[in-house]
């Protein structure tokens, strides 16, 4: 449907000599109509999120080992250790719907990669990462001397290259 200005409206009722007190009311009532609500324009802010690396240890074992894991975001004031719970219950909703009923999942990570952001934002829960992504474990420590770094210029030629 073609949207109108209300100004052109006036204009087109004017050209067609209508009485200027009904012309008056049809502007009016068309202004009314067209503003916005106050409610509808004002939308609640945007929950602050935190993210939580959600790990694959089949084994147990995290340290030495090739880990793979999914980024998922939750609530800032939530618990890091609910992820799982919340997971489960959109798995769950998921499996419940018509989707879900042909096609369940199993397993964590098919539901992470499968199940739609609708379930998970139903829990809360917003994945970042569809596919697991590799995790590297480190000590956290800065090695000292035992990497120099020697700075070449690579605008000076070598002495020997002018031999």
């Amino acid at each position: 449907m073609a949207k109108i200005e209300v100004n052109q409206v006036a204009e087109i009722l004017k050209k067609h000599k209508i009485e200027p007190s009904l012309l008056r009311e049809i502007v009016e009532a068309m202004n009314e109509v067209s503003q916005p609500a106050a409610d509808e324009d004002i939308k609640p802010p945007a929950p602050k999120k935190q993210f939580v690396i959600l790990l694959s240890d089949m084994e147990g074992k995290l340290p030495k080992k090739d880990l793979t894991g999914w980024v998922v975001q939750i609530p800032e004031n939530a618990s890091p250790f609910s992820t799982t719970d919340r997971i489960f219950k959109a798995s769950y909703d998921f499996n419940a719907s018509k989707k879900g009923r042909m096609l369940p999942v199993k397993s964590v990570g098919e539901s992470l990669e499968s199940a739609s952001a609708k379930y998970f934002k139903e829990s809360e829960l917003w994945v970042k990462t569809k596919l697991p992504v590799a995790v590297v474990v480190t000590d956290n420590v800065l090695p000292k001397d035992e990497f120099k770094v020697e700075k070449i210029d690579k605008r000076r030629r070598d002495e020997s290259d002018d031999e």
